[in-house]
């Protein structure tokens, strides 16, 4: 009787776990150039809070401009259309990327200056974004 309420338990919550994100689909080169920016973004924000942690604080502000910020944007304007992820995504998720690439850099002027409390503070608004984007949509 216990392994019939546990498989039923099981099968009801399977079916109703839905992904309810948006599904945004991209053409596939796209979506490869949005995965790998994801992979190096998560690396970059790991590298940010390991120099941090080493209270390298203005590395960590030249590395968040460089990888994150407002100068990272852009990266894929020189790809063919199908292959740029930007102009395929809905506008608002576009915009928390946009968001991304501010909240980076302006954590990255904070860090650069020295002022390792003000970079402290603004160093979850690097995660922010990528938090709202990720709960709020999908691309498979």
């Amino acid at each position: 009787m216990r392994i019939f309420i546990f498989a039923l338990f099981f099968v009801s919550t399977v079916v109703t776990a839905q992904d309810s994100r948006q599904l945004v689909s991209l053409p596939p080169a796209a979506q490869d150039a949005l995965r790998q920016e994801m992979l190096d973004n998560i690396a970059a924000v790991n590298e940010i809070l390991t120099l941090m942690a080493g209270n390298k604080i203005k590395e960590a502000g030249e590395l968040a401009e460089a990888k994150l910020g407002r100068s990272a944007m852009g990266k894929h304007r020189d790809k063919p259309f199908d292959a740029r992820p930007g102009p395929h995504m809905p506008p608002a998720m576009h915009g928390i990327g946009m968001d991304g690439h501010q909240a980076a850099s302006e954590f990255a002027a904070a860090a650069k200056a020295g002022d390792r409390d003000k970079a402290l503070t603004l160093l979850p608004n690097l995660t922010s974004p990528c938090v709202a984007c990720h709960f709020s949509y999908r691309t498979r």
